[in-house]
């Protein structure tokens, strides 16, 4: 995970580079193209968005019941809140993210491979980009990396290093796979790997990052919002940052609509955006309502009951959100 040992009293800060993506859909001819009533196809992650991101919970201080703190740092005090000191105690015990916005990148998405939907004003209302088509144009495809694609631009710049946990930021665009009716990828979390140099003894670097959209209010039924992605593929890092943090095999079924969640790695946000109740945490500060993901905590995948973490909870920041533990034990593949 994310930090330092929870017993270590230390206060862990890492730099989390954002990068801005603007996203042109292009067309038959390379264009930017053109919507039927003459709007260009393009989405900015600008100024606004940034200072809104900057300014969300994620990243600066809350009131939460395990605490003050931002989001992932106040979760993880949560989950370990039976190993840490605590400040009346004199613990000072934090995982923290310093961010700071970098160079905006462009990702120009050829003809064929995206859809967009306009609102009743003509403006646009997001796009929609094949997967394998985003993920070809964001990661460095060469070994050495080259500046071809948005993080291998953002790689060499030095924008982004190998001690940070770094953001790419678009502006309501999600991702489907293969076909439409396969949508919406939010966001997700993962790293770069580049070849090692002299300088560093010519060890693996590995790039932590998340893609994250910026969601306008209205467009999902659950109720994702603004900064919902990008909490949920943060709070994924920080609890299993490469992707491979095994654990028994859960499973999480929503009984409203009998979706479902089955795996056995730590992918705390999974476990929770498949349940129609309680999936969303408002956050009102610095003028807005913030909309963040309820995350599981760890003890619910270790099968505790009760469960070590603060309240005896399951999640967080709603400690309501799981009361129950996923049946079990599981093999492969969810089977009794």
């Amino acid at each position: 995970m994310v930090g330092t040992a929870p017993e270590s009293g230390v206060t862990t800060t890492i730099s989390a580079p954002i990068v801005p993506v603007t996203v042109r859909l292009l067309d038959k001819n390379g264009h930017v193209a053109r919507a039927a009533n003459g709007t260009r196809l393009i989405l900015r992650a600008g100024s606004s968005l940034n200072r809104a991101v900057v300014n969300s919970p994620i990243f600066q201080p809350f009131v939460y019941t395990s605490g003050i703190g931002q989001f992932n740092d106040q979760m993880q005090r949560a989950e370990f809140w039976d190993r840490i000191g605590h400040e009346e105690e004199g613990g000072n015990w934090h995982t923290l993210l310093s961010p700071s916005v970098k160079m905006g990148r462009t990702m120009d998405i050829p003809y064929g491979f995206w859809h967009y939907a306009l609102y009743d004003d003509g403006s646009i209302a997001f796009f929609l980009v094949d997967a394998n088509t985003f993920v070809g144009l964001l990661f460095p495809p060469t070994y050495p990396v080259d500046n071809t694609t948005v993080i291998g631009a953002a790689e060499l710049a030095g924008d982004i290093t190998t001690h940070d946990i770094s953001t790419f930021l678009v502006n309501n665009v999600y991702l489907y796979d293969g076909t439409v009716a396969k949508c919406c990828i939010l966001g997700f979390h993962e790293y770069d790997i580049e070849p090692g140099v002299p300088s560093n003894g010519n060890l693996p670097r590995l790039y932590v990052m998340n893609f994250s959209s910026w969601v306008s209010p209205g467009l999902f039924g659950n109720g994702a919002a603004d900064v919902n992605p990008l909490s949920h593929e943060l709070a994924e890092t920080f609890n299993d940052p490469f992707t491979n943090n095994q654990t028994p095999w859960w499973l999480s079924v929503d009984p409203v609509s009998g979706n479902g969640q089955c795996q056995n790695v730590m992918e705390v946000g999974d476990v929770v955006e498949v349940l129609t109740a309680l999936p969303i945490f408002g956050v009102p500060m610095n003028g807005r309502t913030y909309h963040v993901q309820n995350e599981a905590l760890l003890p619910w995948f270790e099968f505790q009951s009760p469960s070590s973490a603060h309240l005896a909870a399951y999640s967080f920041p709603d400690e309501d959100t799981l009361l129950s533990l996923s049946p079990g034990p599981l093999h492969a593949g969810c089977k009794p």
